[in-house]
């Protein structure tokens, strides 16, 4: 009986330690990625580890896209010429979901772009909590199968063995699933805030009565903290209701600019999954894309 060969999986730079979690977890042979620059600035890449007959994970989260693509399309692309069976991009952040349509004459409409390019470079794509808005589903936008986990039941385990008396606390209205979703999970009260945007660094929150849950911890959760300006609002808010400095939990930790030394004056502590890098990391997901990658071994 043939055994069958283990997957190869391969991090670009950055995403060593998720990569070796995911390789334990799956028994799978990790690999690694060489880049480095020529002194005319273009990249240079490398793939240690032989991907002739099998499935060859590459794992990048995207934070940083524009550094990012080209090394990660030419390390797809080396395995796929090297004899890759399938070659599936794991990217527990997914970049490139704001502009989901034109808003202005002559916008590109980069969602759909980026969809092209990583679609003719892959066979699959599994990632973690993409930002849809307009599109319902990920389907809408790209050509090959891919595949949306779910990181709010983490949130919500980790919320209830860390946080006495939640209040699930989602800062806008596009953020209701998420706080719906965890509360159900460990039986907590939620609230939903009201959010206006005047522009990337300017929004205004409007807070329902929460005074009847003032003896309970206020939970801020969210997808993605970038620029941080909700959550800096909507906790500055909840503190003027009388509510305690409240927590913070987000499964896309990008902090741009000063957001993360912004934002931990306000909170008692800030929480994230391990999607993205970050010094607030603290849940982590190799066990939940290890399980979509066994599902995907047995299809």
């Amino acid at each position: 009986m043939r055994i069958p060969m283990k997957r190869l999986i391969l991090p670009l730079p950055g995403n060593e330690a998720l990569a070796a979690a995911l390789a334990k977890a799956c028994d799978g042979e990790l690999g690694g990625i060489e880049t480095r620059r020529f002194p005319d600035g273009e990249s240079y890449v490398r793939l240690h580890g032989d991907p002739h007959g099998r499935p060859v994970d590459l794992v990048c989260t995207l934070g940083r896209p524009d550094a990012q693509f080209l090394p990660l399309v030419f390390a797809a692309d080396a395995a796929h010429d090297l004899g890759a069976s399938q070659v599936t991009l794991i990217t527990p952040y997914l970049a490139y979901m704001r502009q989901d349509k034109r808003f202005h004459e002559g916008e590109a409409i980069t969602s759909l772009s980026f969809a092209k390019l990583l679609s003719g470079a892959f066979d699959k794509i599994i990632t973690v909590d993409p930002h849809l808005h307009r599109h319902p589903t990920l389907q809408g936008l790209y050509t090959v199968p891919t595949v949306t986990l779910q990181a709010a039941p983490l949130l919500a385990d980790w919320i209830a063995t860390h946080v006495e008396s939640p209040l699930i606390i989602g800062p806008d209205e596009e953020s209701e699933q998420w706080a719906g979703a965890i509360a159900r999970r460990i039986d907590a009260p939620h609230a939903v805030l009201a959010k206006t945007r005047y522009g990337d660094r300017n929004v205004e929150i409007t807070v329902p009565d929460l005074s009847a849950w003032r003896h309970c911890t206020p939970v801020l959760v969210d997808d993605i903290a970038s620029s941080g300006r909700t959550l800096a609002v909507a906790a500055r808010k909840l503190v003027e209701q009388g509510l305690g400095k409240p927590e913070c939990v987000v499964v896309h930790a990008l902090f741009a600019d000063d957001a993360w030394s912004d934002l931990t004056p306000l909170f008692s502590r800030i929480v994230s999954t391990d999607a993205v890098p970050h010094r607030s990391n603290r849940i982590a997901l190799a066990d939940l894309i290890a399980d979509a990658l066994k599902r995907n071994m047995q299809d």
